[in-house]
């Protein structure tokens, strides 16, 4: 049942299941005075922050960027509310350097989003410069459900309703109930609401419908309406009731004392100045709705209570109201108010709040009055009253005064020194915030309103405390005749009241201003902290609150860490809780100037760089390009940065930046801040949103969005169309919002923020919208934007200032005048005249009074600072001379600044207007800056002169003109194309200089070298070069010239190199006609002549060819009979076909013929490589005729590496075969040697000779490993299991076979004990348990008989399914109840034999040392234990030694049958418990479902049940088994039963191929808790019913986790479901065959298993229920026949590529954690069993 607070019920309301611990509500109070625990310095509240002293914090501690404790990032890819991330940039050192353009470059996206993230270059690590010693800073406590609007709506409605029927003398102490279910009275009264309200719903009966919607289903219709509606009209309609009578009154009230209207202009309120009234009134009228509700409520208190039980006739006449208020939503008010007794949304101090405190919600010390009107003793009747109280005087006596002056920051002495630094400091720096008003997370805001004080009453008794003084009459006499309001500490004598009432003494009573509610809510301060204490603070909280919800983590065996989505969804899930309260502390909003700031400064570091670093948030708004380096003050939070400390859960709600600026959040250390972030387009829909969510928030308080103590969840924001996203800040990151961008955010833990506004170019129309939007709020904004813009145009001379200078002054030029018109008109309109403010040089007979000037001076902000609207009015104002009110011209005269009508106040001397600048003056700053912006309109008009005056205009002048514009520091239109146009001209001028200059004789020679070291970039640059020399260019140079169109010396002299190129082309034509008559010298020369002129002339080319020609010859010659390669021939007669040797030449025809041979001998090389076999006769034979022909490197080196692979893996082979037949064992290869060697052989195409011999061995080696793993039971694992297992086994025999390990008597688990006194010693040897003689660990089980303790994982017995209470009988005391075993347990006698067999291994095994070590210690102990079983010796005082030595050797991994034997039958002799004895033991086998094999696994996925049936390529290859294997392994497997097919899907899990073994009443030792065999006599009494009684009833939850399966009957197995698998921790080493979990990476597993069928199938599948009937045996006559599985098991262990196949560890791991979950299904039997 919910009870609501204010009725003494707790807040917190939270359902656990039997096995959930109840989790108390967590609260992160403050430290009183500034301690803290842990041994901290404790300082009395006056002393200042920067006397104080505490440990520094350790950064090592701290998440930083590049720290290991630094958090990976990394992109979710989902999120709660199902967001999309935000874009984060990394930009790169170059586009780093400057944050202005860099910003600039990505804003285009970042607005898109609202928010954005920067992670700078890895090299960027400024460091940490607060000392962390002498910082302290004062924090503030957050309710995290409180700040949810709609949980704080439902929160607020409750407190006012609990409160107006506790004043009724109703106690509302618990919720009333329907359907078994407390009711939500808030939901129902929305329900109502929505339905047309009370009386509607009745009619219409839509009582049932309303219950639907609150989830009442089960309840019967009509009883459900009648419960509904008598809660409603017993609890709900009088409330509604008065709310609608009392409201209006209250929110008249309230505007009355802040001076004006809530809402912007538009919309309705009581305050709104009537048109018929030309004077102000001092107060509202006398017929206020507040009296009428003082005077309904009065008289219903005077009124018994009257009850009903039926529906009573309701008045639904609504009486008339005075005032044109009109509610956001009519029929649930509900604000907020601060009462101690009252529902604490906030967190409110246990006493009633004083008014002296400068940081309460209530109103400040108001100043003494002469004179207490009243409207019940003839007071002016413009005072509002509530309740016959005058709560106002004249407000001109108490004019609202900016609460940053010097006077606000130090009239409250008792206020701790340094703990906001708000307020102007002795820097002369402003703080951006309101004082005297409770202080918000993240704001750059005041609250609702500055707290105007309320009418001060003239006490006769000063020295009266409060609630001893009445604030009617201001009397302390007749104190027992005094009220008290619970609410806001207001005292009232009875009689004093209006009606008057009497209330008894005991009863509490609010006045309707705190039953209605003011809407006022706030963040209470918290402690005062270091950052030590603080990180100390914020740890211990996250961990105690995040331990005990944690899952337990079966992988890592300890509960799972803590991530980002956890904590996100936990974040959201208390913001939206109603019913869990958990408060945290946030160091918000502290002030760098008084504390220091992160990053370091040029005052305190001028030796670090990073003090002048762009990024540094000192530096950031005062960047060149950032407008706020022209406002002419600090500015605390938007110029000066603001500190940010916070721990898991602090928040900060929705918000858009002051001014709609831009701000830059870096976080230096600690944990994970989350963004929400809206774009700023969407920031009117979000406005409009949460008015929809939250409309009885916003009804009395329409700033609601100013005061940053509202969230609402992104969810419901994705629903109303609103985009969200969201980013995830790391330390070392930078946050950047946009402007007009809403958004959010929470911690994840302890980490230190800072952040900053800055406002580059772009911002200034946000800024101006930004103001206006204030303006209308009423809300005072932190600078002037118009004083920016004047200081910008004075300070800033650019042009790229200008050019948005310009239309910001011409709006502001526009707006001003306008209003100035405005104002004169007003003026004019109740004298017509000729007024010297508008006409000064016409003369007018009227002699206007009203004061004017022109004042220039810098005055302080508040003589410019609008009364009313808080706006500045920079430009001009309005004066009040008598009261020194100031108002802007909006707002001149029409609102109260003196008692003068309006008439007075615009045309008497008492106002004067005052101009910053005149008309002509303002005009002509913006015409100066207009021009400037201009200038590049200038220069294009200069340029549009040139162009048409010459028609080919000269590149000269063309030059100068682009000079002269690109000194103009702005982007010019026209300089692109004239510049485009002079490049034009210039290229044409390079080009033609190629062409006119003589190039230097050895440039050829030296491009030559170049063309030879890089051909291919050579070849190109060749093309490109051959296309620039043609002699068609210079014509078309000329041609182009002419089309260009200019004027240049370059055209004269390219007009005369065409025609000397005229006259080589006739020279040249004349060589070529005679080649005979001239030398080979005489050719070059004209061939290097033909090349000065830089062109391509066609002459030139077949002279050219004649020389290259001549010179190949040549060279052909000298390399003839010389090694080349086959590239090399293959260029030479390329070259040969480039310059043109005829195909008939005797040289070039040798050459070809060479290159035909190499690549015939290339082609078989290769060949020869390729094929599978490789004849390595054939590759050493073109080995040595690769020494005549041209033949390619590469195949040749490939040839001779293969050749040399061959020969050296024949020695290795042949060397490895002749050791295998040393006579020495111990010189014998090592098997994994051998077996690495042949596995290196599949790099070679074909075995070396000798390699099938070693195969052999190898075979014969691994026969013998093979009959190990069937000795274990491990016959279908992998070889390399056998060493693994092996090991293991070895390592729980040493705790088995622990000499040192002594019979005892029964003790107690250290768990279980006593904690021991302080003289007591604590023995530091732990006992040892169970079969496996292991300490404690996990669930630990006591036997009923012996009392040993046993595991509950060696049992395989569920930690859930296991009670306290519930009995056991262990297996040692009765041999009934099976051990469960993970792998068969070979006879000590069988190792030793198959020791023996190891001398006759060609090779080394590895598991040698291990066989060795398990054998000496089972031979050891069974020497030991001789004394022990002589029958002739044993006395029944033994029997505890007996069950001692048979639980160890019970818990060991291998059989010692003679001991076992004979301590079973003497146990049953001396100590009997089952009612016949015990079978013989002869072997024990695994308990666990064996694996398939290939073959089964084949028939499984078939379908099919004959192996016969299988297709030809599946089956069995016969011809691949030996014969001469079949004798050894018949005798390997004697005693051995044969192995059975797997199960199909129509068979039950129980029926396993250990039961069929079983046979003459033998018992094979299984120790079965899963998979028992039919119980036979020789095996299990079937009239034995249960080892553990099993209460009635006992039903088993899905949902508990176990440890493993240990079902008894498998009777109980088809039914049991799946259960959760948990590892206790301490065990020795687990059996990797026994190793399961979620840790395998599936990606391990082999394709080929994809097919296997699920383990569970069987037990589900269809006739699954027939293995449950006693008449069914699995393994009757339709089973195969002993021969045929004979068959079979040879098959598998005898086939060589069973070790090699696709089975590899991780499908072995796989095939384990599946008989792990078979066993998880048999738990279910076993739990029942334990019940």
């Amino acid at each position: 049942m919910v009870v609501p607070p204010s009725a003494g019920g707790s807040s917190i309301t939270t359902t656990m299941t039997d096995q959930q611990p109840i989790n108390p509500p967590l609260h992160v109070n403050p430290s009183k005075n500034g301690t803290a625990a842990g041994g901290y310095p404790t300082y009395a509240a006056h002393i200042p922050f920067s006397a104080r002293r505490a440990p520094r914090l350790d950064m090592a501690t701290v998440e930083r960027r590049g720290h290991p404790l630094a958090v990976r990032e990394t992109n979710k890819r989902i999120r709660p509310h199902g967001l999309q991330d935000a874009p984060t940039f990394r930009p790169t050192e170059d586009e780093f350097r400057d944050p202005m353009e860099y910003i600039k470059k990505i804003a285009p996206e970042g607005r898109k989003y609202g928010i954005c993230k920067i992670i700078p270059p890895l090299d960027w690590k400024p460091g940490f410069a607060v000392d962390t010693e002498k910082f302290h800073f004062r924090t503030r406590r957050q309710e995290l459900n409180s700040v949810e609007g709609g949980t704080r709506t439902n929160l607020n409605y409750l407190d006012q309703l609990t409160k107006f029927h506790r004043q009724h003398g109703l106690n509302l102490n618990r919720f009333p109930s329907v359907d078994k279910k407390p009711l939500d009275l808030y939901r129902l009264k929305k329900a109502v609401e929505t339905r047309g309200g009370f009386e509607k719903v009745c009619k219409l009966k839509k009582w049932a419908e309303i219950g639907r919607d609150l989830g009442y289903s089960g309840k019967i219709m009509s009883s459900l309406s009648t419960s509904l509606k008598n809660s409603y009209q017993k609890w709900l309609h009088p409330y509604e009731e008065y709310l609608r009578v009392a409201k209006p009154g209250v929110q008249q009230q309230l505007e009355f004392e802040y001076g004006g209207p809530f809402t912007p202009p538009g919309t309705h309120s009581p305050m709104k100045r009537s048109q018929s009234q030309q004077t102000t009134p001092l107060g509202p009228p006398d017929n206020l709705p507040a009296l009428q509700a003082s005077v309904a409520l009065n008289a219903t208190l005077q009124q018994p209570e009257e009850r009903s039980d039926g529906p009573q006739n309701v008045d639904t006449q609504q009486p008339p109201t005075s005032s044109g208020f009109t509610a956001v939503n009519s029929g649930g008010f509900t604000p907020v108010n601060l009462t101690p007794a009252s529902f604490q949304v906030v967190n409110t101090p246990s006493q009633l709040p004083k008014r002296d405190k400068s940081n309460s919600l209530s109103a400040p010390p108001s100043q003494p009055a002469t004179e207490i009107p009243s409207l019940s003793k003839g007071a002016d009747p413009h005072h509002p009253v509530m309740n016959g109280l005058s709560s106002m005087n004249d407000l001109s006596k108490n004019p609202l005064k900016r609460t940053i002056s010097h006077d606000s920051l130090h009239d409250s002495s008792n206020k701790d020194p340094g703990a906001s630094g708000e307020g102007i400091d002795d820097n002369g720096r402003r703080s951006k915030r309101l004082k005297k008003a409770p202080t918000v997370v993240g704001s750059h805001m005041s609250l609702l309103r500055p707290t105007t004080p309320r009418a001060p009453v003239q006490r006769y008794n000063v020295n009266g405390k409060t609630g001893e003084v009445c604030d009617t009459c201001g009397k302390t006499d007749d104190k027992p005749a005094i009220l008290g309001c619970e609410g806001c500490e207001n005292s009232y004598h009875w009689y004093c009241l209006d009606p008057a009432v009497e209330i008894p003494s005991n009863q509490d009573w609010h006045c309707p201003r705190c039953l209605v509610g003011t809407g006022e809510f706030g963040f209470e301060e918290g402690g005062i902290y270091s950052l030590k204490q603080f990180q100390d603070k914020a740890q211990s909280f996250k961990d105690s609150y995040f331990a005990p919800r944690m899952p337990f983590d079966p992988v890592l065996n300890n509960k799972r860490q803590v991530t980002e989505d956890d904590v996100e969804r936990e974040f959201w899930r208390l913001v939206e809780s109603i019913t869990e309260t958990v408060e945290v502390e946030y160091g918000a909003d502290i002030h760098s100037t008084t504390h220091g700031s992160g990053f370091p400064t040029i005052e305190k570091n001028p030796l670090d760089s990073y003090s002048t670093d762009p990024w540094n948030l000192n530096i950031l708004p005062l960047h060149p390009e950032s407008l706020f380096r022209h406002i002419k003050s600090d500015i605390s939070g938007m110029t000066v940065p603001w500190l940010y400390v916070g721990m898991c859960f602090s928040t900060f709600c929705w918000h858009n930046e002051d001014h709609y600026s831009y701000s830059a959040n870096y976080q230096h250390f600690g944990s994970t801040k989350t963004w929400y972030g809206i774009p700023g387009v969407d920031a009117e829909r979000f406005e409009e949103a949460m008015k929809q969510a939250v409309p009885e928030l916003f009804e009395s308080q329409p700033d609601l969005l100013f005061q940053l103590v509202t969230l609402l969840p992104p969810d419901q924001l994705k629903k109303a169309g609103v985009n969200v996203y969201a980013l995830d800040q790391r330390a070392g990151q930078f946050v950047i919002t946009f402007p007009q961008a809403y958004h959010a955010g929470f911690n994840h833990g302890f980490n230190f923020n800072e952040a900053v506004n800055f406002a580059p170019h772009d911002w200034e129309p946000y800024g101006e919208a930004g103001v206006e939007r204030l303006q209308a709020f009423r809300k005072q904004p932190c600078f002037s934007h118009d004083e920016l813009l004047m200081t910008a145009a004075n300070r800033d001379t650019t042009i790229k200032t200008a050019k948005w200078l310009a239309p910001a002054l011409q709006r502001l030029q526009q707006r001003e005048m306008q209003q100035r018109a405005d104002l004169l008109t007003r003026h004019k309109e109740f004298v017509d005249h000729h007024c010297r403010i508008d006409e000064p040089n016409v003369e007018s007979n009227f002699h206007c009074e009203l004061g004017f000037e022109v004042d220039e001076k810098d005055v302080p902000e508040n003589d410019y600072q609008c009364t009313f609207c808080k706006a500045y009015s920079y430009l001009s104002r309005f004066r009040c001379n008598t009261t020194s009110k100031v108002m802007c011209l909006l707002h001149a005269g029409t609102h109260d600044c003196c008692d003068a009508a309006e008439e007075l106040r615009l045309t008497s001397s008492s106002h004067s207007l005052i101009y910053r600048h005149s008309d002509s003056a303002l005009e002509a700053v913006v015409q100066k800056v207009t021009d400037r912006s201009k200038m590049p309109e200038a220069w294009q008009e200069k340029l549009d002169k040139i162009l048409d005056d010459e028609p080919k205009p000269s590149l000269k002048v063309l030059r100068s003109l682009v000079s002269e514009g690109e000194r103009i520091p702005y982007d010019l239109p026209g300089l692109p194309d004239v510049r485009n146009f002079v490049s034009k001209c210039n290229a044409w001028v390079d080009e033609a200089t190629n062409y006119i200059t003589r190039k230097q004789q050895n440039r050829r020679k030296n491009d030559r070298v170049w063309r030879k070291s890089n051909s291919a970039k050579a070849a190109e640059q060749e093309e490109r070069e051959k296309e620039l020399r043609k002699i068609e260019n210079i014509h078309k140079l000329l041609a182009a010239a002419e089309e260009i169109s200019f004027d240049c010396p370059e055209i004269t002299i390219l007009t005369e190199r065409s025609e000397t190129i005229a006259k080589f082309q006739c020279d040249a034509k004349a060589a070529l006609e005679s080649p005979g008559l001239r030398s080979t010298q005489e050719f070059e020369d004209l061939v290097e002549m033909g090349k000065g002129f830089n062109v391509d002339i066609p002459e030139v080319e077949k002279l050219d060819q004649v020389v290259q020609q001549m010179r190949w010859t040549d060279k052909a010659r000298e390399i003839k009979g010389q090694f080349q390669t086959l590239d090399d021939v293959a260029d030479l007669i390329s070259r040969a076909s480039e310059i043109g040797i005829p195909d008939h030449s005797e040289l070039l025809q040798y050459y070809k013929d060479q290159q035909v041979q190499g690549e015939l001998w290339e082609a078989k090389a290769k060949e020869l490589i390729s094929v599978e076999s490789v004849h390595y006769q054939q590759l050493e034979a073109l080995s040595t005729q690769a020494g005549t022909l041209p033949v390619s490197r590469q195949t040749l080196a490939a040839v001779d590496a293969i050749l040399a692979k061959q020969r050296e893996a024949h020695r290795q082979i042949q060397d490895m075969f002749d050791r295998s037949k040393n006579d020495d064992f111990r010189s014998r290869p090592k098997y994994k040697a051998v077996r690495d060697v042949l596995d290196g052989l599949s790099e070679l195409n074909s075995k070396p000779t000798g390699t099938i011999d070693l195969e052999k061995e190898i075979k014969r080696h691994e026969d013998w490993m093979r009959k190990g793993k069937k000795l274990f039971g491990k016959a279908n694992a992998p070889l390399h299991i056998l060493q693994v297992h092996m090991n293991y086994v070895a390592e729980h025999n040493r705790f088995c076979f622990d000499l040192q390990d002594k019979p005892r008597m029964p003790v107690e688990p250290a768990s279980r004990e006593h904690t021991p006194v302080d003289s007591q010693e604590i023995d530091p040897v732990r006992e040892v348990f169970c079969m496996c003689r292991q300490p404690e660990a996990g669930l630990m089980i006591e036997c009923e008989l012996c009392h040993e303790w046993y595991h509950g994982k060696c049992l395989k017995i569920a930690r859930g399914k296991f009670k306290e209470d519930d009995k056991y009988t262990c297996p040692i005391c009765d041999w009934r109840v099976k051990i469960p075993r993970d792998a068969a347990r070979p006879k000590l006698e069988d190792l030793q034999d198959w020791q023996v067999e190891i001398t006759t291994l060609p090779f080394q095994p590895e598991e040698e040392d291990t066989l060795e070590e398990i054998i000496t210690t089972g031979q050891r102990f069974r020497e030991f234990m001789q004394p022990y079983i002589n029958p002739m010796m044993i006395t029944p005082e033994e029997v505890t030694t007996q069950r001692f030595y048979l639980r160890k050797i019970e818990g060991a991994e291998i059989l010692l049958s003679q001991e076992t034997n004979f301590f079973r039958q003497e146990l049953h002799k001396w100590d009997p418990v089952a009612p016949m004895p015990p079978p013989m033991l002869d072997m024990s086998l695994s308990t666990r479902k064996p694996r398939p094999t290939k073959q089964q696994k084949e028939m499984t996925r078939l379908g099919i049940t004959n192996p016969d049936d299988l297709p030809q390529h599946l089956r069995t290859k016969q011809h691949s088994f030996p014969k001469q294997r079949k004798p050894s392994d018949s005798s390997s497997s004697k005693g051995n039963h044969p192995l059975q097919p797997a199960p199909r899907r129509g068979r039950g899990r129980s029926s396993t191929p250990n039961s069929a073994s079983m046979g003459g009443g033998r018992d094979p030792h299984t120790h079965s808790h899963r998979l028992p065999a039919p119980m036979t006599s020789s095996h299990t009494d079937p009239s034995y019913p249960a080892y553990f009684p099993s209460p009635q009833g006992s039903t088993h939850h899905p949902g508990s986790p176990a440890f493993a399966p240990g079902p008894y009957y498998q009777n109980h197995y088809s039914h049991s479901s799946h259960s959760s698998r948990l590892d206790s921790p301490g065990f020795p080493p687990p059996s990797p065959m026994s190793r399961s979990g979620p840790s395998l990476d599936p990606s391990l597993f082999s394709p080929t298993n994809n097919h296997f069928p699920s383990p569970l199938s069987g037990s589900h599948g269809q006739g699954g229920n027939h293995m449950l009937s006693p008449q069914h045996n699995s393994y009757s006559t339709s089973a195969p026949s002993a021969k045929d599985m004979d068959h079979v098991f040879a098959e598998f262990t005898t086939d060589p590529t069973e070790d090699v196949g696709p089975r590899n560890e991780a499908a072995e791991a796989l095939e384990d954690r599946r008989r792990d979950e078979d066993d998880e299904h048999g738990s279910r039997f076993g739990d029942d069993f334990l019940r």
